[in-house]
């Protein structure tokens, strides 16, 4: 597939010919949803988990006698109502890291890439050098990029220090491309280099 290259200022320079096999894959709902919901529990962490009356280290002897005391029957210090005892119903620790298949992973992220090129989403720039915030938030005008970009370069530059502050707009390497953000995104900006690296991500 032959796409259009452009600069920062959205002159043409020239074309660039994407791997069908990265680029033009027909996406599945099934398959982004999987990829998505693995991504998003990979993110959570679990709660430190809270010691319970079985696990406190306190005495194990009876307080007083069962009947006869005037007060409540305890068995043992470790109850919940004493200071010092267990955690009565605490947090535990639970495991939010299910396994996906590697090969659905890349499948995913080329369905994510790919919904981008059939929709009309895809930039493609020469290069992402640039200064001043102000004057990058000139180019995306120019450039008529939607409500929420992505721009994805071959590695992380000092030019990302400019796009930071954007509203809107998000800057990952090419080797922190992902189908949540992808999708996320109205608009996808790629480099020539972070195409190059995609696919040899995909090919190596």
């Amino acid at each position: 597939m032959k796409v259009k290259v452009q600069t920062l200022d959205a002159k043409a320079s020239g074309d660039i010919e994407l791997n069908d096999g990265v680029f033009a894959v027909e996406p599945r709902a099934d398959i982004l949803h999987r990829v998505v919901t693995w991504q998003l529990e990979k993110r959570r962490a679990t709660a430190r988990g809270t010691r319970e009356r079985s696990d406190v280290a306190r005495s194990g002897k009876k307080l007083g006698r069962q009947k006869g005391g005037g007060v409540a029957r305890h068995g043992d210090r470790r109850a919940p109502v004493f200071i010092g005892g267990g955690k009565a119903h605490g947090a535990r620790v639970r495991d939010f890291n299910p396994s996906l298949n590697k090969k659905i992973r890349a499948l995913g992220l080329k369905m994510a890439l790919s919904s981008h090129a059939k929709a009309g989403s895809l930039i493609i720039l020469d290069g992402f050098q640039v200064a001043k915030t102000k004057e990058l938030k000139g180019h995306f005008e120019t450039l008529g990029v939607g409500k929420r970009t992505l721009v994805i370069d071959g590695d992380a530059g000092e030019a990302f220090r400019s796009g930071r502050n954007l509203p809107g707009v998000d800057l990952l390497p090419a080797v922190g491309a992902n189908v949540y953000d992808i999708i996320k995104a109205d608009t996808l900006v790629l480099t020539r280099d972070a195409v190059e690296k995609l696919e040899a991500r995909f090919n190596g």
